[in-house]
């Protein structure tokens, strides 16, 4: 390294051994600061309930196996088989069902579609229970006795009770196309494209019944009836969606 020397009243230039420069140890520090900075904020989860720019789209049945579920021990189940790509669930007493096993399932601002067959009987065939953040409903396609179709429970009533309960016939043996979205202040359900259930839970008190624990968090079940589902999926919504949907009619 080169440097000034005063001799006699004069600069002279002058070598030195001590090699080249080297940073400060409060420069190395502060580097070091603002990488672990920089590295901590790439680690950070996304923001919770954010809806992504990307939908992503989740198969739930294969058409084939079980895999992925779990026949739900109500106690008193009827017989649970894979046919002809369809899941068949049998009459029981008084339920028979199945339950999700995954553990990536979304619990908000996602949109639930699958195909529903009443086989014979005459209350709900493919009842479904969901995630709706941090709890629970249930989406009921004709029970008590094939008269009402909507959501149970908010604010501590059921579906045969609350704002939700519409009357849809169903005919046995016909497939039905059931879609519900869910986002962080609505839901909505459809039946072959018909709006049956839009409604807004968010402040309001929501949960299921106690017979739908087992099916939590992602489950079908019938009463004391037949019924066939198939064609399950899960798809995130994006914001454009999420927006759309909360919108009041």
């Amino acid at each position: 390294m080169e440097f000034l020397t005063k001799t006699a009243g004069r600069f002279s230039l002058r070598v030195s051994e001590v090699g080249p420069l080297r940073p400060s140890r409060c420069a190395v520090l502060l580097a070091t600061v603002c990488v672990l900075l920089i590295s901590a904020g790439a680690d950070q989860p996304p923001e919770k309930n954010k809806p992504s720019s990307e939908s992503r789209k989740l198969v739930l049945f294969n058409g084939k196996t079980l895999d992925g579920w779990k026949k739900t021990r109500f106690g008193g189940e009827g017989e649970v088989k894979v046919k002809d790509g369809t899941i068949i669930m049998r009459v029981g007493a008084s339920l028979t069902g199945i339950t999700n096993t995954r553990k990536d399932l979304p619990k908000v601002n996602y949109q639930l579609s699958y195909e529903a067959m009443r086989l014979d009987g005459y209350d709900f065939f493919a009842a479904v229970t969901f995630p709706v953040g941090d709890s629970h409903l249930s989406f009921l396609n004709g029970g008590w006795g094939g008269s009402v179709t909507g959501l149970s429970s908010i604010d501590g009533r059921d579906a045969s009770e609350n704002e939700t309960g519409k009357f849809y016939e169903y005919k046995d043996k016909r497939w039905y196309k059931f879609c519900i979205r869910i986002t962080d202040e609505r839901i909505r359900c459809l039946v072959d494209g018909e709006k049956v259930v839009d409604a807004k839970y968010k402040g309001r008190r929501i949960g299921t019944r106690i017979e739908a624990d087992l099916s939590k968090p992602l489950g079908f079940a019938t009463w004391e009836t037949s019924g066939a589902v198939r064609k399950i999926e899960i798809r995130t919504l994006t914001p454009a969606e999420v927006a759309q949907t909360n919108k009041s009619d």
